[in-house]
């Protein structure tokens, strides 16, 4: 480094979290800290509050602040999948999607071409290495990368960030991970942070105050199709079966007697299935398959063919077992118990008994 102070790029929201992740490293002393505040697709003006908070965050510390205007990417890498992944019937995660492509993507890659060394994100996670014994002596030690869950299990993030590569990790820090939120509240409070106070945001950050459906009807197209019961029986019709989300109960506008919910959605035939029974939302799913997978850790190097493993299928539930098996060229995720409300699009991560991210994948 020449005596010089590694370079991060700190990615600041204009929220509390990033804030702190900011000023701790700041503080450190270890950095050449720079704040950074990603310009995406946004569609009700919201972005704009953010990146100025982000600015008076920055202004607060001390430290060089800089917008990247990666609005052109964000529409090609996460709103296209998203409506593609509603056209196809499944149902898209976003938030993975932004941090594969995104953030850790097209930013790191900007931040690394302007001299940084590291990225930093207000992540509740926490990154881990291990070292490798060389398998000869003229072999180099290597160092392998991956995650640990943060230390708020009602706020660890390390679900959303599965998709990330050695290379991407070796360039990463998570400076929060090690803290609880009511931890990073005070530490914000007590450095004065514009962003102190500041409540967390909520639902799909691009869309702000605008609803899923407002949205996809701004690029797909109303289809009239059939509503049935779970016996076929017609009651009713809908603008389009993408529009829709398993267990929706509103906007049906299907009258008389018990509510109905969407159990079944058909996109090639554009028929929904309803049903007034509830129960039938929460059939079990013994096992899935899985595409798309990215191991951390040791498994970067060596794949595993069978291991158990706990599961995370959606963002806060808690870890059940399961076993990940290899499946021809794919995998299979086998549950000890069967699990309710698997969604087709979504992520499952897994985890080895400490916590550690082994990897994750998308099911099928």
């Amino acid at each position: 480094m020449n005596g010089l102070k590694p370079k991060v790029f700190v990615m600041m929201s204009g929220g509390v979290d990033s804030s702190v992740a900011a000023f701790l490293l700041r503080e450190q002393g270890t950095y050449d800290v720079i704040g950074a505040f990603i310009k995406g697709y946004n569609m009700d003006g919201c972005q704009d509050r953010e990146a100025e908070d982000a600015r008076r965050v920055a202004e607060h510390l001390g430290i060089p602040f800089y917008v990247i205007d990666l609005e052109e990417e964000y529409k090609q890498f996460v709103v296209e999948y998203l409506v593609n992944g509603y056209r196809n019937g499944i149902t898209p995660n976003p938030d993975v999607m932004c941090n594969k492509e995104i953030k850790f993507g097209v930013f790191l890659q900007k931040a690394l071409a302007l001299g940084a060394d590291y990225v930093a994100t207000g992540h509740y996670a926490r990154s881990a290495t291990y070292n490798l014994q060389p398998i000869t002596d003229n072999k180099k030690q290597e160092t392998t990368y991956s995650l640990q869950k943060g230390i708020d299990g009602n706020k660890d993030q390390s679900y959303f960030l599965w998709t990330l590569t050695q290379e991407q990790l070796r360039h990463c820090l998570f400076p929060i991970g090690a803290y609880e939120k009511p931890k990073i509240r005070e530490i914000a409070a007590a450095a004065g942070l514009p962003t102190a106070q500041k409540k967390d945001s909520q639902g799909i950050c691009f869309l702000g105050k605008i609803s899923l459906r407002e949205f996809l009807e701004q690029y797909l197209p109303k289809r009239k199709g059939d509503i049935v019961t779970v016996d076929g029986v017609k009651v009713g019709e809908h603008e389009g079966v993408w529009f829709y989300t398993i267990g929706q109960r509103h906007g049906l506008h299907v009258g008389g007697g018990p509510a109905y919910f969407v159990v079944k959605k058909d996109v090639a035939s554009n028929v929904i299935t309803v049903s007034h029974d509830d129960h039938l939302l929460e059939q079990a799913c013994a096992d899935i398959g899985l595409v798309e997978l990215n191991f951390m850790g040791m498994c970067a190097i060596a794949p595993p063919k069978s291991i158990p493993v706990m599961v995370r299928i959606r963002y806060r539930q808690p870890l059940f077992a399961a076993t990940l098996v290899a499946d021809g060229e794919a995998y299979r995720l086998q549950f000890d118990e069967p699990q309710r409300f698997v969604a087709v699009g979504q992520s499952a991560v897994f985890y080895d008994a400490d916590g550690v991210v082994i990897g994750g994948g998308v099911m099928r």
